[in-house]
């Protein structure tokens, strides 16, 4: 039976979103097209409102109108902060939606602005999912680490951004090259190997042992709001599964869903049976015949593979590492009480 739909109700601070995107990227031009889609995928979305003194923004009203969104007219008043009048409107109207429309399960907000914060967490309280949309250069990380889930413009897909420039221009007698940014270096994938083994390995201990790609994400995403696969090179959490499939780091089976699959830590072979091997080498080669206590072994370990690391393969510590390592018949663990500490000899 397929899970039921999602709701959702769009609010946008419209001037914190054309503002931040013309002055964050270079002059663009704010498009909704790429914001409706992302959340096309994510439910049905049943309001659209954009609040704005719309004089300010006249191109942007046919744009938003082709998309169906209510404009909210906010004029500027003499003795008034229009900012403050657009976001006390926009926060009573979605505390309002949440009581009259219970059929609601999720508010996104489209807006950077830290005033929101309080409305965030008031929609939480009312049992509401929240998600952001801001730019990443003008959102306040307060805010962005307050929401279920936040989207940041730039990483939507669709958007045709212009190229960054310098603000300087090049000196005379300089190649064109020395004014240009420099290039984008590709993200570290071990950070994020190791947040999504850290994950899995803390689902697995909280649940019968089965995790689905769909729980994995939702987990990642309650550690970090602004998490989001785009940002290290993938186009869908699946391909990013996959490819630590591929490497080794995880396995993965048919779920009872298609797209959904089961995720786990393979049960043979791999990185993590590589590790436990040369645990098994460190603790004979230091024991020579004798135990070898727990303190100072992870030293040895990284001595001899620096890249090593237990949390790359979900364990929150050296010790949890080595307790699995010994249920696996890899090593013999036993504590002692004269030296304080736990012996560990070749199994």
């Amino acid at each position: 039976m397929d899970a039921p739909e999602e709701r959702l109700a769009l609010f946008l601070d419209f001037e914190n979103l054309a503002i931040g995107a013309r002055e964050d990227l270079g002059g663009h031009v704010f498009e909704f097209g790429p914001i409706a889609d992302a959340l096309a995928e994510r439910g049905r979305v049943v309001v659209r409102r954009a609040y704005a003194d719309w004089i300010m923004f006249e191109e942007a009203r046919r744009m938003l109108a082709q998309h169906q969104v209510e404009l909210i007219e906010i004029p500027q008043r003499i003795g008034s902060t229009r900012k403050n009048a657009a976001d006390i409107k926009m926060a009573v109207d979605a505390v309002e939606l949440s009581f009259e429309r219970d059929y609601i399960t999720t508010f996104v907000l489209g807006t950077g602005d830290s005033d929101f914060t309080p409305l965030v967490h008031k929609l939480r309280e009312l049992n509401r999912r929240v998600i952001g949309i801001g730019l990443r250069g003008s959102t306040s990380p307060l805010l962005a680490a307050s929401c279920d889930e936040f989207l940041y413009y730039e990483s939507l897909p669709g958007l045709d951004l212009p190229q960054r420039r310098e603000r300087h221009r090049a000196k005379p007698g300089k190649a064109a090259e020395e004014a240009a940014p420099p290039a984008a270096e590709p993200p570290d994938l071990a950070d994020l190997e190791r947040v999504v083994t850290q994950t899995l390995s803390g689902l697995q201990q909280s649940t019968d042992g089965v995790v689905l790609a769909s729980s994995l994400k939702r987990a990642l995403l309650r550690k970090d709001p602004t998490f989001s696969e785009a940002d290290h090179g993938f186009r869908a959490f699946g391909e990013l599964l996959r490819h630590l499939a591929d490497r080794g780091i995880v396995e993965l089976n048919d779920g009872p869903a298609h797209g959904d699959p089961e995720v786990a830590f393979p049960s043979e072979g791999g990185q993590e049976e590589q590790a436990f091997a040369l645990l098994r080498q460190v603790v004979a080669k230091a024991g020579k015949g004798k135990p070898v206590p727990l303190s100072g072994l992870k030293d040895r370990m990284r001595k001899a593979d620096p890249s090593f690391s237990e949390k790359a393969f979900g364990y929150r510590g050296f010790l949890q590492f080595c307790r699995a390592a010994a249920a696996r018949d890899v090593v013999t663990m036993a504590w002692d009480d004269e030296s304080e500490d736990y012996l560990l000899t070749p199994a």
